[in-house]
């Protein structure tokens, strides 16, 4: 089973000419509403790629309308959205700028993601056999505690450290990566983590290994056009190459990544083949709007066929 702990959000986007600086407006035409937040993005493109009744979705929601939207997608979508709790706080929502490049920017209202809680799920969910996926959207605490619990059962977990915190502490990151089996970072991501523990790095790679070192897990450095980097404790490194698109709208392409990584590492494919489907997913994303509309199905997958 793949278990995603995480946000739900709906995602207000407007194309712009150009993301505005502060002190600017710029108009845009018009305005789509999408569903998002990383946790359901993750569960959608997870689903997307593993089928119906093999992702479960844990996290909080409104008593609104926007709750009872992004619950009704993600049962269309196959998960199980048992674990999806209403909260008093209103559903999350995420104001999302994209520029004629393809390139965002976003503003996030957690709303009830922050009263999302490890005391919502069961004792049953945790077998050897969970995957379980987190990212940084929900109380850390909560989080956390959801990831001890996959260890004390031997399950695998998958931990997107991403948003990453604007005051990341180095007892934040040592928990974290004590807890990991797959830690997932972009360029930017692992430099923030190893800085926070006290690892003064200019350079993405040097970063992954001193993580993968500090926590004994494999790093996992998505680099946008450059593809996809594994690195070992023991330093041993795997690279992936992205393939060559010319992007739509990049939103959503990091949790396409994640959501494909996970479930190919549920089924036990080599981490060269994980890097691969996670790069080709994310390539595939990009090439539609919106967060989880443009999430590809296995078929559009070619490093599955």
């Amino acid at each position: 089973m793949i278990l995603v702990f995480g946000s739900l959000n709906i995602d207000l986007v407007a194309q712009v000419p150009v993301i505005p600086g502060p002190g600017r407006t710029v108009l845009a035409p018009s305005y789509q509403t999408h569903f998002g937040g990383k946790g359901a993005n993750q569960a959608v493109a997870a689903a997307r790629i593993a089928g119906p009744g093999h992702v479960r979705m844990a996290g909080r929601v409104g008593r609104d309308g926007f709750g009872d939207s992004a619950i009704e997608n993600l049962r269309e979508n196959g998960i199980d959205t048992a674990l999806v709790i209403r909260a008093d706080e209103p559903t999350g929502c995420a104001f999302i700028t994209v520029d004629q490049a393809g390139e965002n920017a976003i503003t996030v209202a957690s709303g009830a993601n922050l009263a999302a809680s490890a005391g919502d799920l069961p004792a049953e969910l945790f077998r050897s056999d969970t995957v379980l996926m987190l990212q940084m959207e929900v109380p850390f605490a909560q989080a956390l505690e959801v990831a001890r619990r996959t260890n004390s059962a031997s399950g695998t977990v998958i931990w997107n450290l991403a948003p990453v915190p604007e005051k990341m502490t180095r007892e934040t990151v040592t928990e974290l990566l004590a807890e990991t089996d797959y830690l997932l970072v972009n360029e930017h991501e692992a430099i923030d983590a190893a800085a926070a523990i006290g690892l003064a790095l200019s350079d993405f790679e040097s970063a992954a290994a001193d993580l993968a070192k500090a926590g004994d897990l494999t790093c996992i450095v998505t680099a946008g056009a450059q593809g996809a980097l594994a690195v070992a404790a023991d330093g041993s490194r795997l690279r992936a190459p992205a393939p060559r698109i010319t992007p739509m709208d990049t939103t959503g392409a990091g949790d396409s990544f994640a959501g494909a990584f996970a479930t190919v590492i549920h089924e036990k494919v080599p981490l060269q083949i994980a890097l691969q489907v996670g790069c080709d997913a994310a390539a595939q994303k990009c090439l539609k709007p919106g967060a989880q509309a443009g999430m590809p199905l296995r078929a559009a997958i070619s490093s599955l066929a």
